[in-house]
């Protein structure tokens, strides 16, 4: 597969959308990222799964998936190597990744707007106007 292939496929799911972090590619459903190409000149994809479903992934396929490398990799965040999956491999992998997204989403009530800026912070009430 591609990196084409992952765009795809990561677009085909419902509420996906295609955006930008720290000058990478980056997959959101509500705003918030299931998956990006920020290694893939590396050859890889990268999927933010949690801990037991990349487990899972590397015990089933360990030639295929491999945790990101410190931090990242430690909370879950998994790399896909694009030139051996096949699309429903590629499938399934993004599809875990985007069904966890909404679920995160579903459960904190929130959703953020992918052109959504930050506010600045209220002015406290014992603050007095100069």
């Amino acid at each position: 597969m591609t990196a084409s292939d992952f765009r795809r496929i990561a677009l085909s799911f419902e509420g996906a959308e295609e955006g930008s972090h720290m000058g990478a590619t980056d997959f959101r459903v509500d705003g918030r990222m299931f998956a990006t190409l920020a290694s893939v000149k590396e050859g890889y994809g990268n999927l933010m799964i949690d801990l037991e479903q990349q487990a899972a992934f590397i015990a089933e396929r360990p030639d295929l998936f491999v945790p990101v490398h410190g931090g990242w990799g430690r909370m879950g965040i998994t790399h896909i190597r694009l030139a051996e999956a096949d699309e429903d491999t590629l499938t399934g992998a993004l599809h875990t990744a985007w069904k966890l997204r909404v679920e995160k989403n579903r459960k904190s009530g929130k959703k953020r707007s992918s052109s959504s800026t930050r506010k600045p912070p209220a002015r406290s009430k014992s603050a007095k106007p100069r």
